[in-house]
């Protein structure tokens, strides 16, 4: 069963009004009272009256108050659903920013790890020129100082050299002892002019690796100097990150907060809106039991003053197997939107109609709508648009689904199969509301429709084009 929040108010209100409209017809008239009764019953009217404009009155404010209240629930989930968006975007710029600050970290960190390795570079190359510098300062000492022993070797060897060879010479000495002589004095000299040679080119050696090493130690300078400068760099753009990413975390933070509030607002304001509903509900039953009451009121007037005339008692009236509905006549209502469609209205569902308004039942009262025989399963369309008020299963009808039309207008649909609605769904006209069956006591698969004004059933094909 569907909606049993709502199931006893809307059985309540329905039998209500079945059986007031149904004992209308049944009630027997009484017996002509005294012009005091008459009074009383005047005065009863005009209390009832009187209620009614009350009660009228109740009923606009709180359908005023709960038109506002809607209008502020539908700006409150406008401006949630605007908030929720925003927050979404937020959250992607904020992940962006994430993501963007995680890339810098990412890029500072190889950047420190290259200047690392860089350090280490230029550690050893400094090391390397010092150790450098070293070794060239003692071989500038030594080959000084071999430079000065040479020269005064040389000179000694030049001045005495020349007098030794030409004393050999002239000695007359062995030969071969000459020989030997001059050919150590040879080399000896090229021994010394060997070493002169291999000093110089270690010394041609030092100087080239101090070049290369003075030009690395230079363009490691460079690439440190560069590589400083985008580490700095790199760092400006995470601190600057790092505060918009703060900046969208409180922004996110407010806007979260903002949307607690609006939920809890919208939240309330849609429990304003139930009591509202529920509030009016009461008012509009109260207010249609007490128009049915006026009307039992004003037609047991209406006997007794029929009866006052007559010259001898009347029979009391009773039912019997021949009753029929007379048609309820009706006033033509221009001023609602679904009095203005009274005979534009279509066929709830395409079939035969097999019961008309009026017609005695085999088994009970006479009609108060039409039975359209139909296929299991058709679908049945709401012939206007409105308010579901009841949608249930009520014993005799079968499924029953009611829909309000505004102004004390209703149409019923009942012996469905299944209901395609529930209780407080609101309806276009056309749209599926149910499907045909057999759901209720008729033998005969198919809808049975009513149209109902104030609680008063009327002929549907007066109404249907």
């Amino acid at each position: 069963m569907l909606c049993k929040t709502h199931e006893k108010g809307n059985i309540s209100f329905f039998l209500l009004v079945f059986t007031s409209v149904t004992a209308h017809a049944a009630q027997p008239p009484r017996k002509s009272g005294s012009s005091g009764q008459k009074r009383q019953s005047a005065r009863k009217t005009v209390r009832q009256s009187n209620s009614k404009k009350t009660g009228n009155a109740q009923f606009s404010d709180k359908t005023r108050q709960k038109q506002n209240a809607e209008a502020e629930q539908k700006k409150l989930r406008q401006q949630l659903t605007t908030l929720k968006k925003e927050i979404s975007q937020t959250e992607k710029a904020k992940g962006k920013v994430a993501d963007e600050i995680a890339q810098s970290e990412k890029a500072i960190t190889t950047t420190e790890h290259s200047l690392s390795e860089l350090g280490k570079q230029k550690s050893i190359t400094e090391s390397r020129l010092t150790r450098l510098s070293s070794e060239q300062d003692q071989l500038l000492a030594t080959i000084a100082r071999q430079q000065n022993q040479l020269a005064q070797i040389m000179q000694e060897q030049y001045i005495a050299g020349s007098e030794n060879r030409m004393k050999l010479l002239f000695s007359g000495d062995n030969p071969n002892r000459i020989n030997r002589e001059l050919q150590y004095m040879n080399y000896f000299s090229a021994a010394y002019a060997d070493l002169i040679d291999t000093l110089q080119n270690n010394l041609q050696a030092i100087r080239t690796k101090r070049i290369q090493t003075d030009q690395a130690r230079q363009e490691l300078e460079k690439i440190v100097t560069k590589t400083n400068r985008q580490k700095n760099l790199l760092e400006k753009e995470k601190a600057r990150h790092a505060v918009l990413l703060a900046q969208l975390s409180e922004k996110l933070d407010s806007q979260k907060k903002k949307a607690e509030k609006l939920a809890q607002d919208e939240k309330r304001l849609g429990n304003l809106v139930d009591r509202l509903n529920q509030a009016i509900e009461a008012q509009r039953k109260a207010a249609e039991k007490r128009e049915a009451e006026r009307r039992l009121a004003a037609k047991n007037a209406r006997k007794q003053a029929k009866q006052s005339k007559q010259t001898r008692k009347s029979r009391p009236v009773s039912r019997d197997d021949t009753e029929t509905v007379t048609e309820t006549p009706y006033r033509p209502d221009t001023a609602s939107a679904f009095g203005r469609m009274r005979g534009k209205l279509k066929m709830p569902v395409a079939g035969t109609i097999t019961a008309r308004y009026g017609m005695k039942r085999a088994d009970g009262p006479s009609w108060k709508g039409i039975f359209i025989r139909t296929a299991p399963g058709a679908a049945v369309h709401a012939v206007a648009g409105g308010r579901v008020v009841f949608a249930d299963f009520l014993r005799g009808f079968g499924n029953l689904i009611i829909v309000d039309h505004g102004s004390q207008y209703m149409t019923i649909y009942g012996n469905a199969q299944s209901l395609a609605k529930r209780t407080g769904d609101n309806v276009s006209a056309g749209d599926t509301i149910a499907s045909a069956g057999n759901s209720g006591e008729n033998t005969e698969t198919g809808l049975y429709f009513e149209i109902r004004h104030n609680g008063r059933a009327y002929n549907p094909l007066d109404w249907i084009r």
